[in-house]
């Protein structure tokens, strides 16, 4: 059985069209320079409105119905659950093992069908299915989410060149951001409005329907979102030819057919065996656990000492702030091709925000906090692009070494949902304490990578130099 079933679908026939392409002039089969950028920017609109226009709320969804528990601990889950001591955080943390455990071996298989188009609203109606029926099987649904942020990073990577994920990876996570806002607004609005409807607890309406509502758009996801380059139905020829020939510029190399060697096996142990996966999946780990205040925002907010509705409004600002500046800094992080710098700052400002609320218990000064400790997101949107870029070929290692740092980063998941035990309430200063040392680490680990691939990029320069080659091949973002 052939190694890429789905990829392979249609390589005859880019094989032969660009084989007939005069290698002199790559742009002479599109009509000239000026008839390829218009080409390239009618294919970049049309890709953008199918794989962002389906992604970002399907990432909206995801993260509100991961995180509704947070809210509807305020209004009674907890009680009527019997949970007790550190129960809750278990229950937060259990969603991430099988998270973790099914990331590597799904990005596997979507590299192996190419339908992303399928693959992905599936795994989404699952997970809508789960929690109309029971919050308890969130060790389950952790199963099935797990498909879709790697899967996401895969599809943007197979489509968008370096200088341009870093946006995209931004307008993505952004979904994450806008879900604590907008879930928190959402969450105010059933859980203050719906108390005993035909018998029921609030927080079991806020299930119910966030749960049908995932469902519904998983479904309309199915139409809309694209597959692979070369697996994509609704591209012209010419279309198709040019979304091929983009990869390989920026790569210098081709995809699927030119450079994977030994199939799905091969790209796993590139990617084990390759040290800097295993490095930014602790730099990412220790990033995530100085994020864990994500999971207990509406109980940060409460310690503002204002009711619950207005507690969970209070939430939504300062998710949306961290929206608008993921989005400047990724836009600005693609513009000046670094990565870096922007990662540093955005995480440094996010621990002035943790020193703000260590000392203080000033409202004023403590919502500022929350507003400095959201806008870290904007950081780890950049490390998304950067990982993105920094594993490029061939595509099943870059499979593997997306999921695989993704899924053990979610570490930082299971242990941050132990992070903020109410018993260091109000003030949080231990659990803040936590946030930046870990926040301190993921910096200095980025820093490290950031060195070793300025040392690639030099090697591959001297590289050229030697062989007399003057025009720049490929670089990593640094």
């Amino acid at each position: 059985m052939s190694d890429y079933t789905g990829a392979d679908e249609e390589k005859a026939e880019i094989t032969e069209t660009t084989a007939s392409v005069d290698e002199s002039d790559p742009d002479a089969k599109f009509g000239g320079r000026e008839a390829r950028l218009a080409l390239e920017r009618k294919l970049l609109w049309k890709i953008d409105l199918r794989i962002l226009g389906v992604l970002v709320p399907i990432y909206i969804l995801n993260y509100v119905d991961r995180n509704n528990a947070g809210a509807a601990r305020l209004r009674g889950f907890e009680t009527d659950l019997h949970l007790k001591g550190q129960e809750f955080a278990t229950l937060l943390s259990i969603l991430y093992v099988g998270y973790i455990i099914m990331q590597i071996p799904s990005n596997m298989f979507l590299n192996y069908i190419g339908k992303p188009s399928l693959y992905l609203p599936g795994c989404m109606a699952v997970w809508g299915i789960s929690f109309v029926g029971a919050l308890l099987t969130r060790f389950f649904l952790g199963f099935v989410e797990a498909a879709f942020f790697p899967g996401a990073l895969f599809l943007l990577s197979k489509w968008y060149k370096r200088e341009e994920i870093g946006r995209r990876t931004a307008i993505l996570y952004c979904g994450n951001l806008i879900s604590n806002a907008f879930g928190s607004l959402m969450a105010s609005g059933i859980l203050s409005g719906m108390q005993g409807t035909l018998g029921h607890a609030a927080w079991r309406w806020l299930f119910y329907i966030e749960g049908s509502l995932t469902v519904f758009v998983a479904i309309c996801a199915m139409f809309i979102l694209p597959d692979f380059p070369t697996t994509t139905k609704w591209l012209t020829p010419s279309e198709r030819t040019l979304a091929v020939q983009r990869m390989k510029e920026d790569a210098g190399v081709g995809d699927q057919g030119e450079t994977e060697v030994g199939g799905q096996s091969s790209g796993l142990v590139q990617a084990l065996s390759d040290w800097r996966v295993w490095w930014m999946s602790l730099a990412m780990t220790a990033q995530v656990v100085s994020l864990s205040f994500n999971a207990y925002f509406p109980t940060l907010s409460a310690t503002l000492g204002f009711n619950d509705t207005v507690t969970l409004l209070l939430c939504a600002p300062p998710f949306a702030f961290a929206s608008l500046a993921a989005f400047f800094l990724s836009r600005h992080s693609d513009q000046t091709k670094e990565r870096f710098w922007h990662v540093a700052s955005s995480f440094g400002l996010g621990i002035v925000g943790f020193i703000i609320a260590i000392g203080t218990m000033n409202t004023a000064a403590r919502y500022v906090s929350l507003f400095l400790m959201a806008q870290s997101y904007a950081g780890f949107v950049v490390v998304y692009a950067w990982i993105s870029n920094s594993f490029p070929r061939p595509p099943s290692k870059r499979a593997v070494a997306l999921a695989l740092m993704n899924a053990f980063s979610q570490l930082g998941n299971v242990a941050g949902s132990y992070v903020f035990p109410t018993m260091w309430g109000p003030t949080y200063r231990n659990s803040y304490g936590i946030c930046i040392a870990c926040a301190g680490v993921g910096i200095v680990m980025c820093w490290v990578f950031k060195m070793s691939l300025t040392r690639l990029n030099e090697k591959m320069e001297r590289d050229e130099k030697e062989k007399g080659i003057t025009e720049e091949g490929f670089r990593y973002i640094v």
